[in-house]
């Protein structure tokens, strides 16, 4: 029996895009708290992590802890994992727009000299939808 060519073209395109998934797959990073991600950082292990954490605020609810570079092209600021540990982080570019207003935050990087070094950050930011139910049922 033999197999028509377009037959044999779409195994070899199927077998190459289970491939790629397979190496995607393998270097995606991790959701991990800052402990964590210190110990892998302290076994020489410098894979990309993602944390996810709140960031720090007073009694009142205002963000504390952000610290802007003196030409605003970097920051740093304190987060809480999951765990409720506080960390700074550092993130060498400048702050990313609706930053404060975010509800939870994501920061993709690694421990280097014993501080936490964002190479991306991601919001997770308060719905419109959720503001327009709460006027809504008012």
């Amino acid at each position: 029996m033999e197999m028509k060519k377009s037959h044999i073209i779409a195994i070899v395109v199927i077998a190459a895009c289970i491939g790629i998934i397979i190496v995607t797959a393998g270097d995606a990073s991790t959701y991990v708290t800052f402990d964590q991600a210190y110990q892998m950082a302290s076994t020489g292990n410098k894979t990309q992590i993602h944390v996810v954490g709140d960031l720090k605020k007073d009694d009142q609810g205002n963000i504390v802890g952000i610290e802007k570079s003196a030409d605003n092209l970097s920051f740093s600021f304190i987060l809480i994992d999951e765990n409720q540990k506080e960390q700074k982080v550092y993130y060498n570019e400048p702050m990313p727009p609706d930053f404060t207003r975010s509800e939870k935050v994501v920061v993709i990087g690694s421990f280097q000299n014993n501080a936490f070094v964002a190479n991306k950050i991601l919001l997770k930011c308060p719905s419109k939808y959720q503001e327009e139910k709460l006027n809504a049922s008012i």
